[in-house]
């Protein structure tokens, strides 16, 4: 049974509670993880990001350039660790780079 909130409720309770009923939470994973990527690769890689998409734990990042997809692929396991912590939680479990 679904927790009850009150009208004294802080709105991040009410927030998680909602996206917790609808199932909504792969979804907030899936813009969290866009985001994520966006600010801690940065304008210069992102520049080169063509389309990026989380399915079952795994990162799927279009890459532009060739270049720039043989050197990201030596730092995947970073690239794992650093979305992970800055989402808070173990949402990405690998990436693949295309």
């Amino acid at each position: 049974m679904a927790k009850r909130l009150n009208n004294d409720s802080p709105i991040g309770d009410i927030l998680r509670e909602f996206i917790h009923t609808n199932n909504l939470q792969k979804g907030m994973d899936s813009i969290n993880v866009r985001e994520a990527w966006a600010m801690l690769m940065g304008p210069g890689v992102n520049n080169y990001t063509s389309e990026i998409m989380l399915k079952n734990g795994t990162l799927y990042v279009a890459l532009t350039s060739a270049v720039l997809r043989e050197e990201l692929s030596y730092g995947r396991e970073k690239i794992v660790k650093m979305i992970n912590e800055h989402l808070g939680r173990e949402v990405v479990s690998t990436v693949v780079l295309r």
